[in-house]
């Protein structure tokens, strides 16, 4: 979806008395001026992107519904993408085409800069440097509709095989009105084989037609978009692709991110041949429709395997049963249906001697995935956790990967997170509402057929480091690796991807891979600081508090925006950004880790699935809404009203201003900047990066290459020439008068039976940039 922008100046009460004859004298407006948001919503927003051969076409279809009692016209302004070369710009209200131009991103500044002058709202400053479309709008009558089409073309480039598409959204500071209905949908089609799709902004849904064809989906409803709907995807020849993205800031360590995707169809030879064993919990407390689902996921598994693949099926309660003897191969004509049919809940619950049953079938030779789904703590055998990891990582040869299914909220979270750690796999926690055979069949329906196992990486030419996750896992036809990690100093390098198929080693080597220098995109720091945590919570959960742990947890969380149950202070605490009010912060985050908690029930299954998804997190963590109460007790504030993530940066309220975590009180002096004044405004121009972070008021304080920067209404401040700054440095401060006052005709007195005093009352809305006014 477009980032649509309406800006309404709704001026109140035009009309003059029947007895007025002379024009009356101007009035100052209210400072701030009013803000109003009612009246006018946006019932659908569709967007649908077609990109063949690296040329996109976006159409965009918006219906607008005046629900006031008066007519709403005005200029359509519709920010495009930054340095989108559009062409071939056609434009449609209610069916009937229009003329629309397309403004230089020169003369869209002078058009926002005047905005901002005007109205003391520096929302569409988040555009410096985009062009956009303008356009006469018919007026839109009083509870009508008005239904607006644009559709134009802009070439997407290749850097080394990856394309990069962007739809622009306004966020949540352009309307308090949600939109009505939301949907995005990107038609690929490509003459090279697609590899890697991948949505770093939003939760989309990926249908692919072979190699060269895919369909990717959004929608929503109800929904304020609040950030820009980002697509990546990746061609090659290669049977495995691989692309880097990377970003830095200046000073700083740089952040990277690897796709990593082989063939959506693979020939037989090329698949891994594996083992597959189904250790099922068949105790009393699986009685009913678990056991029943349990049976059925089963069934799914075995039905899907390769024709090199081998199985077994090992069951157990108060004692074990194997289906075989050992592992069997497919061809084999074997009852396996009947076997688990006749499956049956009774005793209790011995995982060891499950699992040592299953790992001594393990061949060293063979990847063996084991499937363990329990849905209760150990009461038979080893129940001890710490002697049953041990036994289990001594008795379990390197080609076992363990994928635990835990069913319900009475299982032991660190028994399965630390089995699936230990032996390359993951938890899944099916929780009471889930079903069980739809969580193992979706599951093992990405990990059918892998081609390479025991995957390793190495990156020559830069030094690589912080990588997530720490240990990769087996590669999957038609699925896609997601590696962050940090790097020192950019430059070229050569990235080595090795692995087993069939015993055999492979290496795939890419050449011509670019760490930058600066800049790049800036979503990859805050996804980084997402797995970061999450593995830096699980380490904590398994192994326990420790000090350094809790302050990385601490400083990252801050630093991010990662807002989580265990990581709320940024909401909760006043001094994060001096060094003693960091430690008063880390010292009760220390406390809360080092709690007693209990490895199973509701609580724990929560803290264990919350960690998992933060450390497998294929996109940067969003502020959510968390509820939790304000500093002074009593009513609830949610994150977002707290913190704003704009970029790679987070900024919390605080006393009225949206302050950069980056700040340091200790030791930065800001240096003011006056809200609108020819420094604010010179600022912006010399730096039209900031333009996204001033966007989110008049009060924003930034740090920018060392130097922090407030921007505060009514300050006097002097020119400003930016400059990079030491923690030592301390700014000059300057200073500048602030402009004068905007003045609109006047409108007749309340007393004379016409609209209040006229009142300049900016409406800016999600959707398309519509500067209207009111008509009664």
């Amino acid at each position: 979806m477009k980032k649509m922008l309406f800006v309404l100046f709704c001026l109140l009460g035009w009309a003059l008395p029947a007895s007025a004859q002379e024009p009356l004298p101007p009035i100052i407006p209210p400072e701030p001026p009013i803000w109003h948001f009612d009246g006018l919503r946006i019932a659908h927003q569709r967007v649908n992107v077609t990109i063949a051969d690296q040329v996109a076409v976006t159409h965009i279809d918006q219906l607008f519904v005046n629900d006031n009692d008066w007519v709403l016209e005005g200029t359509y302004l519709f920010p495009l993408p930054a340095g989108a070369a559009v062409s071939q710009l056609t434009m449609w209200v209610d069916g009937i085409p229009i003329e629309a131009k397309i403004l230089a991103k020169e003369e869209a500044r002078a058009i926002y800069d005047e905005i901002v002058r005007q109205l003391r709202d520096p929302a569409l400053l988040e555009y410096v440097g985009s062009s956009a479309i303008q356009a006469n709008v018919f007026p839109i009558p009083a509870h009508a509709e008005r239904r607006i089409e644009i559709e134009y073309s802009q070439v997407l480039p290749a850097d080394n095989g990856l394309i990069h598409f962007t739809y622009p959204q306004s966020t949540h500071l352009y309307t308090n009105t949600p939109l009505d209905e939301q949907s995005i949908r990107v038609e690929l089609a490509s003459p090279e084989a697609i590899r890697a799709i991948y949505s770093p902004s939003h939760a989309v849904s990926i249908d692919r037609d072979g190699e060269f064809r895919a369909l990717v989906g959004y929608e929503a409803s109800r929904v304020t978009p609040d950030q820009d709907f980002e697509l990546y995807y990746t061609v090659s020849p290669e049977n495995i692709g691989l692309n880097l993205l990377s970003y830095k800031e200046a000073g700083q360590d740089g952040f990277f991110l690897l796709l990593v995707a082989p063939n959506v169809e693979v020939d037989p030879e090329e698949v891994v041949a594996k083992d597959v064993i189904i250790v099922l919990d068949t105790s009393g407390s699986m009685e009913g429709q678990k056991l029943a689902q349990a049976k059925e996921a089963a069934r799914y598994v075995i039905d899907h395997l390769n024709p090199t693949d081998r199985y077994n099926i090992v069951t157990f309660s108060t004692g074990v049963r194997s289906f075989m003897p050992e592992l069997t191969s497919v061809a084999s004509r074997v009852d396996y249906a009947g076997f688990i049919e006749n499956l049956e809940a009774v005793g209790g619950t011995n995982i060891s001697l499950a699992l040592l049953e299953a790992v001594g079938q393990a061949d060293a030779e063979r990847p063996l995935t084991i499937l363990f789904l329990t849905d209760g703590l150990a009461t038979e055998g080893i129940t001890d956790t710490p002697n049953l990891l041990d036994a289990i990582d001594q008795a379990a040869p390197r080609s076992v990967r363990l994928f635990a299914f835990g069913v319900g909220d009475d299982v032991d979270t660190i028994l399965l997170d630390s089995l699936a750690a230990n032996h390359r796999g993951a938890t899944t926690y099916v929780r009471p509402n889930q079903a069980v055979d739809e969580a193992v069949s979706g599951f093992y329906a990405k990990v059918s057929t892998p081609v390479l196992a025991d995957v390793s990486l190495t990156v020559d030419g830069v030094v690589v480091e912080q990588l997530y996750p720490a240990t990769l896992p087996d590669l999957f036809a038609g699925t896609q690796l997601i590696i962050v990690g940090r790097y020192r100093e950019g430059g070229p390098a050569a990235i080595t991807l090795s692995g087993q198929v069939n015993g055999q080693p492979q290496t795939f080597t890419y050449s011509d891979n670019l760490f930058r220098d600066s800049g790049g995109d800036a979503f990859i720091p805050r996804l980084w600081a997402t797995r970061a945590i999450g593995h830096l919570l699980n380490e904590i959960r398994l192994h326990g508090e420790n000090a350094e742990l809790v302050q990385s947890i601490v400083n990252l969380s801050i630093r991010y925006g990662i807002i989580t149950p265990y990581t709320s202070y940024l909401i909760e605490e006043d001094d994060i950004f001096s060094q003693t009010g960091r430690e008063s912060v880390i010292e009760e985050a220390a406390a809360n880790f080092a709690a007693p908690k209990e490895a199973s029930g509701e609580a724990a299954v929560d803290a264990a699935a919350m960690a998992g998804a933060l450390s497998e997190a294929e996109a940067p963590m969003a502020a959510p809404d968390l509820g939790l109460p304000t500093t002074g007790g009593g009513a609830t504030v949610s994150a977002q009203e707290l913190v704003r993530l704009v970029g790679s940066k987070t900024f919390v309220m605080r006393s009225g201003v949206w302050t950069d975590t980056a700040f340091d009180a200790d030791t930065m002096q800001p240096q003011p900047v006056a809200f609108a004044s020819d420094a604010y405004f010179d600022l912006l121009t010399i730096v039209p990066e900031l333009g996204q972070y001033l966007a989110l008021g008049e009060g924003v304080l930034v740090v920018h290459e060392g130097t922090a920067y407030q921007v505060m209404p009514g300050a006097d401040t002097a020119p400003i020439t930016p400059r990079a700054t030491t923690s030592s440095d301390e700014p000059d401060a300057v200073v500048t008068p602030t402009p004068p006052p905007v003045t609109v005709p006047a409108t007749p007195a309340a007393d004379a039976g016409i609209c209040p005093a006229a009142l300049l009352v900016p409406l800016i809305l999600l959707g398309a940039g519509l500067i209207t006014r009111r008509r009664w």
